[in-house]
């Protein structure tokens, strides 16, 4: 795993290193040259007698000893020479830039696996293969530029993707982020992203290292290992923010639920971040905009000032503030009215605050001390200030930079003249502050964190269900659905309340039943998997005889095998599905019921065990919350119940992580009581 060998190497072995710079051997030397590695520096090349100045061994076999190794040859000869290097040479921590591995088929996982079993023989470590290497302030070990401005406090990158790492610095350069360790892990043969995180957690020291971890993941391998560790950091007071790619592919779905239907990788891996307390990015550009807000001022409130001289800006910004749920809220009274006095004729106060394009840096200053002292409700300011060419802007810059030290609420600069103000922007950054080029992605950063909840807590569970009750059942059962008599038992076990019925599967039991039925009733088919799909659904039976036409009408059905009968229940639909999601565990969704779930496609989601801050919190992300609540007059559901039936089903799958797929849909919903009317629970033994 990571060790000092890798990160404060005293010795560097570059294995293929040349003079042709632009091939990754000679390009790594020559950053690790440039970059005025202290220690012993050696190279290898069977080839050459000397490259880029330093004398040229023929082979690893000629080294004494030597603590890391940086490879660039081909995949086929890397499994010797790291065995030659850990078992010889006491090499301890290994960078293989070279292709050909496990990206390539199972001839190269193997040759990857064979390292990888080396490298654990000896508690080494090995980044990528197939990767730009790594960088901190020891030395420059990638093979790529630009190399960014070291800074300790600056952000930590951990990216699976080299290319994706090359351009957020890139891109991040120029706004004036900087940079720490940057971790290019390539292939993860032995360390990914989630270990990554490991270490950074179990050393973290507040007062020397980053605080700000940007993250861009292709696959997550070990989810708990992940929701652990950054869980764990950000209550040490770290931030962080990742893009999941490839979050859109919808799996092997065998569309067997609604909860099956519905569910998607992206929408998983937005469980665990939300869990965790990670930013979710999608692109970037985003991705930089957090890691910019991040450089400044926490905000502690939703109440944002947007003060500009450019009034097109300030109506963008406001847009993506309020559309995110973030306020721009009227600024009024005796305050207001004084600052409108100090400004030019034709500016307004009521905020937007817009101060012309005449607008002075003093004035700037003036309006940013009533944001920070006079006005309460103000929780944040965004200055966007550009410049047509016309002026020198330095001085409103020096104003912002100044403000920026000498303020408690957080000032995010808008500076988008990045080429008529490209010197003062260049200025203002020296001092150490990033700019927002565009007011849109600012917004939308600062959404995407007031979205971002803290880090779930451990907890213990309020409710607790029957184990052995439940494990009874599960024990017994084959894989697939259960019958409905076992959905009974365990929706009664985890202290569902549920609608009683019956099934009935011929006409002589339907009549030696039907007179202890209660009217209305609804009558099911047993059998198919969508039951409305094909009319297996029958609502509003107010006979005996009326029900036993629909019972010959239901048996009809292609695959019937059977009836259930359970009396009409009124009330609002819910929905409440789960579904094991690979080596996630089990991700839970809630929404409003029967065919609403797939129609309205509003569902909220959260990954197991379910806490009742995060179920209440399911509840009032949906858009349906109002009606949840009750609108005009109709009466709404009981949340407090509604929270409550989430938790037992999140302790019902923990006791029987078995359940692969279960849907109550719909549980009908009052003010009095939440009942679970239809329930599927679909099983499969063979997940581990």
């Amino acid at each position: 795993m990571i060790n000092q060998s890798l990160l404060n190497p005293q010795s560097i072995v570059v294995v293929g290193g040349s003079d042709n710079i632009k091939k990754p051997g000679g390009k790594v030397l020559k950053n690790i040259i440039d970059g005025g590695f202290a220690g012993k520096l050696l190279v290898v090349n069977q080839k050459e007698s000397s490259v880029q100045g330093l004398a040229c061994l023929p082979s690893v076999d000629a080294i004494d000893r030597v603590e890391l190794a940086i490879i660039s040859v081909p995949a086929t000869y890397c499994p010797k020479i790291v065995h030659t290097l850990a078992t010889q040479k006491g090499t301890r921590a290994f960078i293989i830039l070279s292709a050909g591995f496990g990206e390539a088929g199972d001839e190269g996982k193997l040759l990857e696996r064979k390292i990888v079993e080396t490298v654990n023989a000896v508690n080494g470590c090995l980044i990528g293969p197939n990767c730009i290497g790594f960088l901190n302030a020891n030395y420059h070990g990638v093979f790529t530029t630009p190399i960014p401005p070291y800074d300790p406090k600056g952000c930590d990158l951990v990216s699976s993707s080299g290319a994706t790492a090359v351009f957020l610095i890139e891109a991040g350069i120029p706004s004036g982020l900087k940079f720490s360790n940057v971790y290019s892990v390539g292939n993860s043969a032995q360390i990914g992203v989630e270990e990554v995180l490991e270490y950074m957690d179990l050393t973290h020291d507040a007062d020397r290292d980053s605080c700000i971890k940007l993250l861009y993941l292709e696959s997550v391998a070990n989810p708990q290992k992940l929701l652990k560790h950054a869980s764990s950091l950000i209550r040490k007071g770290a931030r962080i923010a990742a893009i999941k790619a490839g979050s859109t592919a919808a799996g092997s779905r065998a569309a067997a639920s609604h909860t099956g239907a519905l569910m998607n990788s992206d929408m998983v891996v937005r469980a665990l971040f939300r869990k965790a307390g990670i930013v979710y990015c999608s692109s970037r550009e985003e991705l930089l905009s957090v890691a910019s807000v991040f450089h400044y001022r926490e905000l502690k409130g939703r109440n944002i000032a947007v003060i500009t001289h450019a009034g097109g800006s300030a109506v963008m910004l406001t847009d993506a503030l309020s559309l995110g749920g973030l306020e721009v809220p009227a600024i009024k009274g005796p305050d207001a009215d004084k600052l409108l006095s100090v400004l030019h004729p034709g500016s307004s106060v009521n905020n937007p605050i817009d101060f012309l394009a005449t607008g002075t840096a003093e004035q700037l200053g003036t309006i940013i001390d009533y944001c920070e002292r006079k006005f309460d409700q103000i929780d944040a300011m965004v200055v966007v200030f550009g410049s047509p060419g016309l002026f020198d802007v330095a001085n409103v810059y020096a104003v912002i930079s100044e403000k920026l030290k000498v303020c408690s609420k957080p000032i995010y600069p808008v500076l988008p003249s990045v080429i008529n103000a490209q010197k003062e922007i260049r200025e203002f950054l020296a001092t150490g502050h990033v700019n927002f080029p565009d007011e849109v992605e600012l917004g939308r950063a600062l959404v995407a964190i007031h979205k971002t909840p803290a880090p779930q807590e451990v907890f213990q569970p309020l409710y607790t269900v029957d184990h052995g009750a439940i494990r009874e059942v599960i024990d017994a059962a084959a894989n697939g659905f259960l019958s409905p008599e076992k959905v009974e038992c365990l929706l009664d076990a985890a202290g569902v309340p549920r609608v009683h019925e019956r099934v009935v599967t011929g006409s002589s039991e339907l009549e030696a039943t039907q007179h202890t039925i209660s009217f209305p009733a609804v009558m099911k088919v047993v059998g198919p998997v969508h039951k409305t799909d094909v009319g297996g659904v029958i609502l509003n039976i107010k006979s005996v005889d009326e029900m036993q036409a629909r019972f010959e009408q239901l048996m009809q059905i292609d695959q019937a095998k059977g009836v259930l009968i359970q009396p009409m229940i009124t009330g609002i639909e819910l929905f409440i599905g789960v579904k094991r999601e690979s080596n996630f565990g089990h991700i839970m969704l809630c929404g409003l019921g029967g065919i609403f779930v797939e129609v309205l496609n509003d569902f909220s989601s959260c990954l197991c065990p379910v806490s009742k801050t995060e179920s209440t919190k399911m509840i009032e992300r949906l858009s349906a919350y109002k009606i949840i609540q009750g609108t005009r007059g109709r009466g709404g559901v009981n949340e407090a119940l509604f929270s409550e039936i989430i938790q037992r089903i999140s302790a019902l799958v923990t006791a029987a992580p078995e359940i692969m797929e279960m849907d109550i849909n719909p549980l009908m919903g009052s003010l009095q009581n939440i009942t679970a009317v239809d329930t599927r629970i679909r099983i499969e033994k063979s997940v581990s």
